[in-house]
């Protein structure tokens, strides 16, 4: 265990890690520094939520890892960050409270990562007072949480990794990578979601271990079932209905290669579901795309059942390359064919064609279109990844650190 884990008994007991996996993480107080709850369902939220069937959990909210612009989103943002932050601590779900913590996500500016982590100690310990929260397992998604990882009086600290956070556009690159590389080296237990990530941090802590992501498996598959309704916005849409769900942002979309494909399939349509934070006018132009806004996570599966095929298209980029994108199980949940990007994390599975350039990528929806929609097979190849699954896992890596 690494020097600032504590021993011995408090009144909400200790996991005994040497009795197998079993146990852990049961019975237990938990931090999670995460991307804001109000968010669409990311790993994060899939296992908390499991998590908290049998632990209580703290949700701290972003504390953000890029410099804020002049923009006006970024302006309402931290407006609303503002506002939050004088919010109690509430129980969203049984067992998940949340905390919306006061930060200033300027940490290449001289002296911001001291005085956040003072912020952020103050906000979280009287926070855990309130709960009555003691010796937490901590587990860190935002590596800009670093600056208080530690400092929380932890029995044990969870790096949990799905992105190459210092690749992203907009950061402080420098202080983002000297904060994460202490927070590697300082914690009990790295756990990462794509092959390349596993590759790049356990030169830093040994202890690092790949968890591919799971998926809400009975959630998806319910787009085969014939109570399941197809929206009504899509229903009448022109065929082939190629479909997309998630962020539409710089680092995630590549607009030149699906404006490429609406024009390749200008007979049918391109349906897009979604929060966008980048310029999508030179595609939504176009007559056959749609763009319907962000959709509830409960909806998704009517919507997959409206499409012919799901699209990945990410654009190539360290970002994407140590991605593991969670909609692409989702869409083979859903029984959907899936076209992707050549995204490592989605060539590993072996279930999705593969475009290679804009012309092979719109040749590849050709030929899923040969099996369009959601069929019982494609659904059942991700009956074994479920995130309970998962979970058992990562509870076999966290039983390992006490043998």
């Amino acid at each position: 265990m690494a020097a600032h884990s504590t021993s011995g008994a408090d009144a909400r007991g200790s996991t005994d890690f040497s009795n197998g996996s079993g146990d852990v993480l049961r019975g237990r107080d938990m931090l999670c520094f995460s991307h804001d709850w109000s968010g669409d369902p990311l790993s994060k939220t899939h296992l908390m939520r499991l998590l908290a069937r049998d632990n209580r959990i703290l949700w701290v909210n972003s504390i953000g890892y890029r410099a804020p612009s002049a923009s006006g989103r970024d302006l309402k943002r931290a407006i609303e960050k503002l506002k939050a932050a004088a919010q109690p601590v509430r129980e969203v779900e049984k067992n998940i409270f949340v905390l919306n913590p006061l930060a200033i996500p300027a940490y290449g500016v001289k002296g911001m990562q001291a005085l956040n982590r003072q912020l952020l100690r103050l906000q979280v310990r009287a926070a855990m007072r309130r709960l009555r929260f003691s010796r937490p397992i901590n587990w860190v998604f935002n590596p800009a949480a670093a600056v208080v990882a530690g400092a929380l009086g932890e029995d044990v600290l969870i790096y949990y990794c799905v992105d190459e956070y210092t690749a992203f556009s907009g950061v402080a690159q420098q202080s983002l990578i000297d904060l994460e590389r202490g927070l590697l080296r300082k914690a009990d237990l790295v756990v990462v979601s794509a092959d390349r990530l596993l590759q790049s941090k356990q030169k830093e802590n040994p202890r690092t271990h790949l968890v591919r992501h799971g998926v809400n498996f009975a959630h998806f598959k319910t787009a085969l079932d014939p109570e399941t309704k197809v929206p009504a916005e899509i229903a009448n849409l022109p065929r082939p209905i190629l479909g997309y769900f998630g962020l539409m942002a710089d680092d995630w979309f590549d607009v030149d290669l699906m404006v490429h494909v609406a024009k390749r399939f200008s007979q049918g349509s391109v349906v897009l579901l979604g929060k966008v934070t980048m310029d999508l006018s030179r595609l939504t132009a176009l007559p056959n795309v749609h763009l319907l806004g962000r959709k509830p996570y409960e909806a998704l599966p009517g919507y997959c059942k409206g499409f012919d095929v799901g699209v990945l298209p990410f654009p190539i980029s360290e970002v994407t390359l140590n991605a593991n994108p969670l909609k692409v199980r989702e869409y083979l949940a859903a029984g959907l064919p899936v076209v992707s990007t050549a995204i490592p994390e989605v060539e590993v599975l072996n279930l999705c064609r593969i475009g290679r350039d804009a012309d092979g990528f719109a040749n590849e929806i050709e030929a899923a279109l040969a099996d369009p929609g959601p069929t019982a097979e494609r659904s059942a190849s991700m009956a074994g990844e479920s995130w309970d699954a998962k979970l058992d896992e990562i509870r076999g890596h966290v039983a390992a650190l006490r043998r």
